[in-house]
């Protein structure tokens, strides 16, 4: 593949801001677009749409509901030098929609960087980065397997199918839950234990994104609702367990 010259991202959500400091931090010439944002990660530069979208590689920072959208509308003037990635947390849906609305002709990856602002802070490295080639050539997938990995991120080669079933019992699960604690207003208590505290974490990390990451987790993992139902089961059960202890006395 050409010498990577300019690196763009599209989407200068929180992830996106994140995402675009990270790249120039590990030495690419940085350029992103957004349309909201008026704050200028360190290290990038904004430009049009048009110049984003031509960049050497291209990151769409969106949301999972909002990516096939938005490649539909910005498909026909990416470069067709450009490998574009996505970086959702699921990944058969954004492999399907790159697929089917990129030509034959643009290279294409599925990227899950297992990390975000909160779990990324101090540094990226050991943190998982998961790479599925959707269309791309095999030294483009080496070349990117082995600069992710210069970073000292733990580059995992998964299938997407693989990913989002897997990751509909760890990640999901973790969203779930915090969710479902903030729901229940846990606060912080001088009786609490580390256990506790740990749950409190959860809380704060997963409510720190967007409520919309955690509604597309849920909608757009096949394997969340078999999630989900299994959680209600576990619960159900162990409701029945201390209902059966209490008739016993």
């Amino acid at each position: 593949m050409e010498a990577v010259k300019t690196v763009g991202v599209y989407g200068l959500g929180r992830f996106g801001v994140f995402w675009a400091e990270e790249l120039a931090r590990h030495g690419f010439d940085v350029v992103a677009y957004s349309r909201s944002s008026k704050a200028t990660p360190t290290g990038v530069r904004l430009v049009s749409e048009d110049e984003v979208l031509t960049a050497s590689a291209l990151f769409y920072c969106v949301s999972i509901s909002s990516f096939e959208g938005v490649l539909e509308r910005t498909a026909s003037r990416i470069g067709k030098e450009t490998v574009v990635m996505d970086t959702c947390s699921v990944k058969l849906h954004p492999a399907e929609v790159m697929r089917r609305v990129l030509g034959d002709e643009i290279e294409c990856i599925a990227t899950h960087p297992m990390f975000g602002p909160d779990s990324g802070k101090y540094g990226v490295e050991g943190l998982p980065m998961i790479l599925d080639r959707v269309r791309c050539s095999d030294e483009t997938f080496r070349w990117w397997s082995e600069e992710f990995a210069r970073w000292g991120l733990k580059v995992l080669h998964m299938s997407c199918e693989q990913h989002d079933r897997e990751a509909a019992w760890s990640q999901g699960i973790t969203h779930f839950i915090g969710r479902t604690l903030s729901e229940l207003s846990a606060r912080p208590t001088e009786l609490a234990t580390t256990g506790y505290k740990t749950l409190l974490t959860v809380m704060e990390q997963t409510c720190n994104d967007p409520i919309q990451l955690f509604y597309d987790l849920q909608r757009y993992n096949p394997y969340a609702k078999q999630m989900r139902m299994g959680l209600k089961g576990a619960i159900e059960v162990v409701m029945e367990q201390l209902r059966r202890q209490e008739e016993q006395h």
